[in-house]
């Protein structure tokens, strides 16, 4: 039963999820650097995993790729200096989850002076590989920020490196304009993690309303039998790890499994086109490409940033169109509000939505109709009603018969239900919840 159950999960995955407004009107804007900042504050914790540890004090001069912060363990990642100028304060700083991390405030020269260090690594094997990995400070550009070079030393044996191109989130394009800007980028980092991790073949999956890209990526990769392209259907959800080894593959990740264990390996777009310049040329993480749009943005575009830009520098270069109601870091189905303007842009950040007043309007909340919609759009084929009740009454033990622990917050639920009840923030306290008492040595 429980094989049977699995295979029709599957089938429902491959076949459903929620039919998102696409909305990249941004699609076609080539990243324009936006205007130096006068100062950026540099965040010790943009990745998953310890936070990097301060190299430099007050008064210390930096420049553009300048190491400022060293990994602080294993799971870390190395941090470096976007801008050239004068660090003017190394200090706390609260990050949007409440937990507090160092910073560093660095004011520009206006100069932009590369660090005479920076200079394309020396490659000759698989250690060498991962060491300039690690050095690069690469982590996953899509979201996440796990340490790329932890990612590519899986116990498990790979046999797949896949390339998630999909973008499925609504307004954000900016790995849509890496793919068309930086191509060659992309088949660089992509050959490169191939020769030096001995894994045999790569799956680029692309969602197939982007068919310039698809086009492109072809062409590049037509001589090369080890890279494959593959268009995947236009369904938000898509881009989650599980579900793209799914529709790529046809495997499925265990439960509590990660994508190792299905025997592949999962890289962002724009972080094997990042892995690709460092190789090139030696520049560390220091530059991001976001996506700036929503109804309550003036000019909708795509923006090149220092890493550690506020997100207040960023609305003021773009400008704000009417009455300002909210703004969101990521995209519209999975990013968190922005309480404080003056937050700084990460390795991570890939957008900023603004959203009108009227846009950003609460619904009404309405009870629950028990019209099934939550669970048939969910990509991993849960339950959110039936998680729900077993919330209310903390029972751990059915919240793991429901694999409440699947989760992975992508909004389907919330944007389906015609109630408008908050399905998504429910499911993520459920989720928490469970582990926290799983940790804890619950009612298993």
């Amino acid at each position: 039963m429980g094989d049977l159950k699995s295979m029709l999960n599957k089938l429902k995955r491959a076949a459903l999820g929620a039919h998102t407004p696409h909305d990249k009107a941004t699609a076609a804007s080539k990243p324009i650097p936006m205007p130096l900042p006068a100062q950026v504050r540099i965040l010790m914790s943009q990745h998953i995993g310890a936070p990097a540890k301060a190299l430099v004090k007050k008064g210390d001069e930096v420049f553009v790729g300048t190491k400022i912060g060293e990994a602080g363990g294993f799971v870390s990642a190395n941090i470096h200096s976007s801008v050239s100028g004068t660090v003017a304060a190394v200090e706390a700083f609260r990050l949007s989850n409440g937990r507090m991390c160092d910073s560093v405030v660095i004011k520009t020269d206006g100069k932009q002076t590369v660090d005479p260090a920076v200079k394309a690594p020396e490659v000759t094997d698989k250690a060498s590989f991962l060491a300039a990995v690690r050095e690069c400070g690469l982590v996953g550009l899509g979201g996440a920020g796990f340490p790329t070079d932890v990612k590519l030393q899986p116990k498990q044996s790979v046999d797949t490196l896949l390339i998630n191109a999909s973008e499925c989130e609504v307004w954000l394009t900016s790995d849509t304009q890496e793919m068309l800007e930086c191509s060659d980028d992309i088949i660089r980092g992509i050959k490169a993690v191939l020769k030096y991790t001995g894994i045999p073949k790569c799956i680029i999956g692309i969602e197939n309303n982007k068919p310039e890209c698809i086009d492109l990526l072809c062409k590049k990769t037509k001589d090369d039998s080890a890279i494959e392209v593959k268009p995947l259907p236009s369904v938000y959800g898509t881009g989650a790890e599980l579900i793209l080894i799914e529709k790529c593959l046809g495997r499925e990740v265990p439960h509590g499994g990660l994508p190792a264990d299905a025997g592949a390996i999962v890289m962002n777009v724009t972080s094997v086109s990042t892995l690709g310049k460092y190789l090139a040329t030696g520049m560390p993480v220091v530059q991001r490409t976001i996506t700036v749009d929503g109804d309550a943005c003036a000019k909708p575009q795509n923006v090149v940033v220092p890493v550690g830009t506020a997100y207040q520098d960023i609305l003021d270069y773009v400008g704000v169109k009417g009455e300002l109601g909210k703004v969101v870091a990521g995209g519209a189905m999975m990013g968190p509000a922005v309480e404080n303007l003056s937050y700084p842009t990460t390795k991570t950040t890939s957008g900023l939505i603004l959203l009108s007043k009227a846009a950003a309007q609460p619904a009404q909340v309405n009870p629950c109709i028990r019209c099934g919609r939550c669970v048939e759009y969910c990509p991993m084929g849960l339950e959110p009603v039936e998680v729900n009740q077993a919330y209310a009454a903390r029972d751990v033990q059915e919240l793991g018969k429901l694999h409440a622990d699947y989760c992975f917050n992508c909004g389907s639920c919330s944007f389906v239900c015609p109630a408008k009840r908050p399905v998504t923030q429910m499911m993520s306290l459920a989720k928490a919840f469970y582990l926290g008492e799983i940790k804890k040595g619950g009612n298993k």
